[in-house]
């Protein structure tokens, strides 16, 4: 097939397909076109994607030619006349929330899969991109954390005295949240963590961390490894007990989300209030709502003292490796899509079913259907 490789709106910096998937892809014998300066601020040159077996290009051009084209943000509005029926979309579009987007690209007739709804089951963990994203920003909270902290993270000798170290909550103990856990123990901090799924707990313990456990979640398997909504009762202990290690901690991370719901909110501004004058909150669910009152996505607020870091986008904050890591989750899906230089559209295959949200004029994405 003919794949295009789109630049990204700015302020993202990843590239949806690295040069080590464009070798590998136009060995299996695919065309890949791609835009020009595409990769440039993925640090990576139109001659390195030249050199890989790319050709460059401009966009109208991508678009034109491409049979199947890749961008990670959603194409902008007025591009939607650019897709002609039958061609393949594949990006990180959020069908749950962008319900409306969702009908306008179901008539123009394109085949959107989102890299967001690959379905979380062993056989696509190699395609998992919130997972793989998940590890970057978990990675990266900790150390905006530790930037904007007024102390050090470990504990420290000194000649003029010992320096305790500092105490790092983190609420969510999915992949950011485990990396964070992990992330932070290496710089020196004493770690606790919640999740409302106690089946994490050794994983925490494993990575060093104390679990704060609040008796009685209920926890769903088929959730695909989420959180799941919890009851009124649960929520106040949990609330009570938050509290406790909130007040006490120097820097907060949270990364719980429910998909396709709003970021259920964990840190008050009550609890605000009785945290350490410099703490830092890194609120990694900003773009849905926030765990935390007073959190503005993609801005740094201090609200009593506190500094809250909103910021649901730090995998384009380290674009290279977000890149590397991005482009092989979707090289992996293309290996089931692109089968014996064959379309292999098998929705049989409930990969393929899970992550595909429109086909044939029509939405096919069973949540979206309900």
């Amino acid at each position: 097939m003919i794949l295009g490789i789109l630049k990204e709106p700015s302020p993202e910096t990843r590239v949806s397909l690295h040069p080590e998937a464009v070798k590998v892809l136009t060995a299996a014998g695919n065309k890949i076109l791609i835009e020009k300066g595409a990769g440039s601020t993925a640090f990576l040159s139109d001659e390195v994607y030249s050199e890989a077996g790319a050709e460059v290009k401009e966009r109208t051009e991508v678009f034109k030619d491409a049979e199947m084209v890749f961008q990670i943000s959603p194409i902008a509005a007025e591009e939607h006349q650019l897709l002609s029926k039958g061609k393949f979309l594949i990006g990180v579009y959020q069908p749950l929330v962008a319900r409306e987007l969702m009908q306008t690209l179901a008539k123009t007739g394109v085949t959107l899969f989102s890299m967001d709804s690959i379905p979380r089951i062993t056989r696509a963990q190699s395609m998992d991109v919130l997972s793989s994203m998940s590890t970057v920003s978990g990675y990266k909270a900790v150390l905006l954390a530790a930037a904007n902290l007024p102390r050090f993270f470990p504990m420290l000798m000194t000649a003029a005295g010992t320096i305790a170290p500092a105490k790092v909550l983190v609420i969510g103990a999915g992949v950011a949240g485990l990396q964070a856990i992990a992330t932070a123990k290496r710089l020196g901090a004493v770690v606790e963590a919640f999740d409302t799924r106690p089946s994490v707990k050794e994983q925490v313990e494993s990575l060093g961390g104390k679990f704060v456990e609040v008796p009685g979640a209920v926890e769903d398997k088929s959730a695909g490894g989420y959180a799941v909504e919890q009851s009124e009762e649960y929520k106040q202990k949990q609330s009570e007990m938050l509290e406790k290690s909130i007040v006490k901690s120097d820097v907060v991370i949270t990364t719980a989300l429910i998909p396709g719901r709003k970021a259920p909110v964990l840190v008050t501004h009550a609890m605000l209030e009785k945290m350490k004058s410099g703490a830092v909150v890194v609120d990694l669910a900003a773009a849905n709502g926030g765990n935390c009152e007073g959190s503005v996505n993609n801005e740094i607020v201090s609200v009593e003292g506190v500094t809250i870091i909103g910021n649901s986008s730090l995998p384009a904050s380290m674009p290279e490796d977000a890149s590397k890591m991005y482009s092989k989750n979707v090289q992996n899906l293309l290996k089931l899509l692109l089968k014996e230089d064959k379309l292999n559209l098998n929705f049989e295959d409930e990969i393929i079913k899970g992550t595909c949200i429109t086909h044939d004029g029509a939405i096919v994405y069973e949540p979206l259907l309900k």
